[in-house]
């Protein structure tokens, strides 16, 4: 042999493998959601896109209410955001308290 390797790839970076979630830039765990909609028996067939559309659903919803409750928080001046805050933050916007129409906010003790 003069000094030729074998293989031509022998130097290549090897991909670093990404999960499903972070390919899409998701928080939503889509294997998840995939089996809990099998699992409910919504529909006899699911798209494969199905639990990606609703992650991204799911995603929005959460951080549009976190939004609108986090500007409920500084309207108070408080740091944190308590489920006084999501209730008030829901109930203003017409969408949101249409579609939150049957659902209770706990309401958590607070300690001083």
């Amino acid at each position: 042999m003069s000094g030729k390797r074998k293989h031509r790839n022998c130097y290549r970076r090897r991909r670093q493998t990404n999960s499903c979630c972070a390919q899409v830039n998701l928080r939503f765990p889509k294997s998840c959601l995939n089996h809990l909609l099998q699992q409910g028996h919504y529909a006899h067939r699911l798209s494969s896109a199905t639990p990606d559309f609703l992650a991204a659903i799911l995603e929005y919803l959460t951080a549009r209410i976190l939004e609108l409750a986090d500007n409920e928080a500084h309207k108070d001046c408080r740091r944190l955001i308590t489920p006084q805050h999501v209730d008030t933050a829901v109930c203003k916007q017409p969408e949101l308290s249409h579609l939150f129409r049957n659902v209770t906010i706990s309401q958590v003790n607070q300690m001083s």
